[in-house]
């Protein structure tokens, strides 16, 4: 039996202990902070006013219009919670789906398995077809990657995020400063940001996987590959401990169907479309959660920066370290000796969360049970 090189012996090593960034686990937590910051701040301030009635009376004008401002603030981010699942069913849905689409097809241009292949003839290496490059050692493929590849993701995420705080807060203040709900930005402006923005991280989140998966071998464009690409952006946008399980155990899944070679005859174009438009309204769902803190004048561009760059930072860290995983286990099966079950301590809520499990989505589509 082959037995990896001391390159790959390492590189296992620190696949079994990775966790994440500590900045990144941190900074995608932002915008739940700020949406219960601003809730519980519009709570006490009304709670207040109201068990001092001659507070009220003796606040000058300017004070009514900050307290004003804040229940605005308070009632606008959990309003926009009811907002956005109604619209990705409904109005939303078709903005959405249209985005998707387009961004889906611009995520596409330039990668290309052939591209990849002559990357590595370049560097001398025996390679005819993408599947010779899983023959490689491991060291090559990083060689041929380079160090500094994938950091514009993250940079164009963060530049839709603070487009969509603007949009969606309303501008700097503006709420709080003209202390009246009529200020707060129509139904349909913060779900056409939500949305918007949810499929451009979707389209850069598909792009940047898609890169990595043709880096260690595997074609993007192939339809079981496709759903492998969604389970690795599912657990990379996951947050909470029982939306992390789902979506680790779906590619845990699937990297043993792919492995022991599962039939596939009827993961047709038409059942992986379903399985990704059911997968995209999910995560559209998943993201607002996620970026409430978005909704509140003055953060919330901090919030939509800080959170889209830090989403796409730990996408490509788990397709990293996920592809890596497969393609070494495909070369040495005796290294999967068993996992340890993953523990979680920087998570959310369950509630916080949209749990998503591809492998549910590709049974209700009418595909391979894989549990």
């Amino acid at each position: 039996m082959t037995e990896p090189s001391a390159y790959e012996l390492d590189a296992w090593h620190n696949i079994q202990l990775f966790k994440g960034r500590p900045l990144s686990r941190g900074m995608r937590s932002v915008g739940e902070q700020v949406a219960n910051g601003a809730s519980k701040l519009n709570e006490r301030a009304t709670e207040y006013l109201e068990t001092h009635p001659s507070a009220q009376s003796a606040v000058s004008r300017g004070q009514q219009m900050v307290a004003k401002g804040v229940r605005t603030i308070g009632s606008g981010a959990r309003r926009t919670a009811d907002v956005i699942p109604n619209g990705l069913s409904d109005w939303g849905g078709a903005v959405f789906g249209s985005a998707r689409s387009t961004m889906g097809r611009i995520s596409r241009v330039g990668l290309s398995p052939s591209g990849v292949v002559k990357k590595h003839k370049k560097r001398g290496h025996d390679v005819k077809s993408l599947a010779d490059v899983r023959r490689l050692d491991l060291e090559h493929l990083d060689a041929v990657r380079g160090r500094g590849a994938n950091w514009a993701y993250p940079i164009i995420a963060a530049a839709s995020g603070g487009v969509a705080g603007v949009l969606i807060s309303g501008g700097e203040g503006t709420i709080v400063a003209s202390a009246g709900a009529s200020a707060a930005p129509s139904g349909a402006v913060i779900a056409g940001a939500f949305l918007g923005d949810a499929a451009v991280v979707l389209g850069l989140a598909s792009r940047c996987v898609g890169e990595v998966s043709l880096l260690y071998g595997y074609d993007p464009e192939d339809p079981a590959e496709k759903l492998f690409v969604m389970s690795v952006v599912n657990a990379g946008t996951a947050m909470s401990a029982g939306a992390k399980t789902a979506a680790l155990s779906d590619i845990s899944r699937l990297t043993q169907a792919l492995f022991r070679g599962k039939t596939w005859a009827v993961l047709d174009k038409s059942l992986v479309s379903q399985v990704s438009q059911q997968f995209a309204t999910a995560f559209g769902k998943r993201l607002t959660k996620q970026g409430l803190g978005k909704v509140v004048p003055a953060w919330g561009v901090f919030v939509g920066i800080t959170l889209n760059w830090a989403t796409l930072e730990s996408i490509l860290d788990v397709a990293n370290n996920e592809y890596r995983k497969r393609f070494l286990l495909e070369k040495y099966p005796h290294l999967n000796t068993g996992e340890a079950s993953p523990s979680f301590t920087d998570v959310v809520a369950d509630d916080a969360d949209e749990a998503i499990s591809v492998i549910n989505e590709i049974v209700e589509a009418g595909g391979p049970d894989l549990h």
